[in-house]
């Protein structure tokens, strides 16, 4: 089980109505955030936000991430290789990650960014799926969640998972789909990333799903600095944003805020194996 310092982020330890919220997927080291790294996490914090993961997403980053989970308790990492940088890689890297998964267990939360993109060009696919079918037997043998990237994508994510009868679950990111589609992944052992989508009005069918579906499958994330909120378009996206998703869906869901924020905390650390 991975190494994890409850004296920071204890929800207890808050002041008297205070938040404590889990921003479980923010690229904090890519180069829109990391030169501002610090600033941006003492913001997070003030906004509510206690803990974070940090997925790569290329080998090159595997050694600056294993580096960030050294310095801070409340950042947690996943190593992967994301489908965008796919045609960077090859499976050598996949015995590097093996190795390095090995070497540092208890320092690494997840797998991850792995997935299928498919709006990218054809030529990528069957690197794509090599990668990822490869991640995904890694993380299967050694018992660890993954992080999950889509577009256009979900039915082959899912028929992987089931071929290889994937039993660590993790976290499909950037949930965007129908009720069905994310039940679909909540019955493989999933979580739904929970972003910026339903900020916007205009994504009926993802506001209408996240309104209905399971909290004890939900988790929030920002995707920094990606995915920015509505309202805040063509800008920088930061995790202190989490805030705002939170209170975004606390606009959709009927539970209490407080029980909100408990549960969504709560699965965070179930998911990333952070508590039993």
């Amino acid at each position: 089980m991975a190494s994890f310092s409850s004296a920071t982020i204890n929800p207890s330890r808050l002041p008297s109505g205070g938040l404590a919220l889990f921003d479980t997927h923010c690229h904090l080291d890519l180069p829109q955030l990391a030169p501002l790294q610090q600033e941006h996490w003492q913001q997070a914090q003030q906004a509510g936000v206690k803990a974070l993961l940090i997925p790569a997403v290329s080998a090159a980053a595997w050694p600056d991430l294993l580096q960030l989970r050294a310095t801070e308790p409340a950042w947690q990492i996943a190593l992967g290789i994301h489908p965008w940088w796919a045609a960077q890689h090859s499976l050598q890297q996949v015995i590097q990650l093996a190795d390095l998964l090995e070497q540092h267990r208890g320092q690494i939360s997840a797998v991850g960014e792995i997935g299928l993109d498919f709006a990218l060009d054809s030529d990528t696919f069957e690197l794509q799926q090599q990668l990822f079918s490869a991640q995904l037997t890694l993380a299967n043998r050694l018992d660890l969640p993954v992080i999950l990237h889509h577009r256009k994508s979900q039915v082959q994510l899912l028929a992987e998972l089931k071929r290889q009868r994937f039993a660590a679950g993790g976290i499909l990111h950037a949930f965007s789909g129908s009720y069905a589609q994310g039940m679909a992944f909540i019955e493989q052992g999933f979580k739904l990333g929970i972003g910026g989508t339903i900020t916007y009005e205009r994504a009926e069918k993802t506001r209408k799903a996240v309104s209905k579906l399971p909290l004890a499958a939900l988790v929030l994330e920002t995707d920094a600095p990606a995915m920015p909120l509505s309202g805040f378009q063509g800008q920088t996206n930061t995790p202190a944003q989490l805030r705002r998703v939170f209170e975004s869906l606390c606009n959709l869901r009927p539970e209490p805020p407080e029980h909100l924020a408990t549960a969504l905390w709560q699965n965070s650390l179930t998911v990333l194996r952070l508590s039993r």
